[in-house]
Formats: C-alpha cells, sequence, structure tokens
C-alpha cells in the first residue's frame, strides 16, 4: 500500500509539469521512454552509456525465436541446457516441451534455463544463438550492444544500452505472440510428469497499473535491478527502459515514466527517435 501511494503521488507530480525535461527526474543510471508506435524519445538519460542489462535482453531472445515461427514444435531438454546458474525452472535432460510453452517460462518467470534450452534449439549452441543476438541487434539499428548470454547472465564483454534495449523492446512489442505473453499476469506451466506450477510475472508493474501491458524485468549485482515496460491509454502507446536501478525505486520510476509519455499532448512530444525494423 505504501509503495503504491508513493508511486501514485510521483505520477501526480509527473502529470502536472508541462515538459519532460522540468517534471521528470529519474535517479536510475540510465533511461530512456519512446513513443511504441513512431520512436519518438520523449525522455533520456544517459541511454547511450554501456552497460549490463541483465534479463531484459531476454526480450531479444524471445524475438529471435518468435520470429523463427513453428512456436508448437517440440524442444527436447540437454543437459548443457540446465548448466546455468538460478534463477531457473529447473527443466530436466529428456523433457520434452514446445517452443510456446517455454516462451511464456522465459517471459514470464525468467528462467535462464529455459533461455539456454531456446537458443540451443534455435542456432545450435549458445555461440551460435550470441551471434544471432548481435546480428539482430544491428538489424534493429542498435550500434553499441553486444551479446555473449542469451540468458543476460553476466559475461565478459556483455553490455547494451538504454536506446539500443528500447529498439529491442519496440519490436517485441509489435510482434503479437510476445505482445500476448508478456500481458499475462501468470501462467501455469505444466511439466511432463503432469505436475502444474503457477508462474507469477515478474513484473509487478504489469500486475499493478492498468496502463501497463507488459515486457520484463532484470537484476543482477552488476546490472542492478532493470525493468522494461509498455503502457497504452487513450490510443497512445510508449515504451519506458530503465536500467541501474534499486529494488525499492525500479518500479515507481518505470510507473513515472509510462504515466507522463501516456498524458503528453502533441506539443511535448520530441522531435528525436530512434530506428527499428
Amino acid at each position: 500500500m505504501f509503495l503504491r501511494t508513493a508511486i501514485l503521488l510521483l505520477l501526480a507530480a509527473a502529470l502536472s509539469a508541462p515538459t519532460a525535461s522540468a517534471s521528470l527526474s529519474i535517479n536510475a543510471k540510465s533511461a530512456i521512454l519512446v513513443d511504441a508506435n513512431t520512436g519518438k524519445v520523449l525522455y533520456k538519460k544517459n541511454d547511450t552509456s554501456p552497460r549490463a542489462v541483465a534479463s531484459t535482453q531476454k526480450l531479444l531472445t524471445a524475438l529471435i525465436v518468435a520470429e523463427a515461427g513453428n512456436l508448437d514444435k517440440k524442444i527436447t531438454v540437454t543437459l548443457s541446457d540446465t548448466q546455468c546458474e538460478p534463477f531457473k525452472l529447473y527443466i530436466k535432460p529428456g523433457q520434452v516441451y514446445t517452443r510456446r510453452e517455454l516462451l511464456h517460462a522465459l517471459l514470464i518467470r525468467s528462467s535462464n534455463d529455459v533461455a539456454r534450452a531456446l537458443a540451443r534449439d534455435n542456432a545450435g549452441s549458445q555461440t551460435a544463438f550470441a551471434e544471432k543476438m548481435n546480428a539482430r541487434m544491428r538489424q534493429l539499428g542498435g550500434t553499441n550492444s553486444n551479446f555473449v548470454t542469451a540468458n543476460g547472465l553476466p559475461a565478459p564483454s556483455q553490455h547494451s544500452t538504454a536506446r539500443d534495449m528500447a529498439r529491442v523492446a519496440r519490436a517485441a512489442y509489435r510482434n503479437p505472440v510476445l505482445r500476448e505473453i508478456m500481458a499475462k499476469k501468470s501462467y501455469n506451466f505444466r511439466f511432463p510428469t503432469g505436475k502444474v506450477v503457477p508462474l507469477t510475472n515478474t513484473n509487478r508493474l504489469l500486475r499493478t497499473y492498468s496502463f501497463c501491458n507488459g515486457m520484463k524485468t532484470g537484476y543482477t549485482h552488476a546490472a542492478g535491478h532493470c525493468l522494461i515496460s509498455s503502457g497504452s491509454h487513450n490510443g497512445r502507446e510508449v515504451v519506458a527502459v530503465v536500467l541501474g536501478s534499486t529494488k525499492g525505486v525500479v518500479a515507481t520510476e518505470s510507473a513515472k515514466l509510462l504515466s507522463f509519455g501516456l498524458n503528453m499532448n502533441s506539443s511535448q512530444l520530441g522531435a528525436s527517435r530512434i530506428a527499428s525494423q
């Protein structure tokens, strides 16, 4: 209740100010707010500074898998898929799932072993999938990113930026399969044994505010708390990227950005934009 009250107070302050620069004060290390449809930049802070982005890069993993299609094809889990640090779903070698089922676990529960399974299925190896991630980012116009892992766990030379991740987010937002999955507050995941485990979306902004309609959380010690969120209201759609925040602030600042963008009038929209394909 305290968190909700605090967010509401911050949103009221954001909506009463005349311009983005005057009204928004974001404490996160870097952030960007863009119009989801046009790519116009509505707010930015250190948006081109390279940094770890943790599990938010699973959006790119999901995008590549979804664009490959054939989502009802079955995947047999291998031992190598399970060899990663938590946060895991603890799928087991030999178990069989569809790509669609694993996409749900990836985006809703942020399971690191699931990311490895999807990457290996798509490209044959983790290294080959990382090459696909970097190639797709370049297609989206991103020039300041390097991905090594499909799940966002730390790796040398791995980094991205708020601006580049906004490019990924816009592409994911336009993908109907991912859009539907990311908007789900929960999902019942069925193991081959018949056991059903309810997965709760790690994005608590989605579970709290009606204007939020999805996207992806992330956290590592190096990245801090990260959240890519999307929102829609009265025909307007925006995407906010907040990187390098703290647990108690990341949701507040993300809600603040979304609310501001959704309530801007046409005269307040910025002229710059990000490219995306």
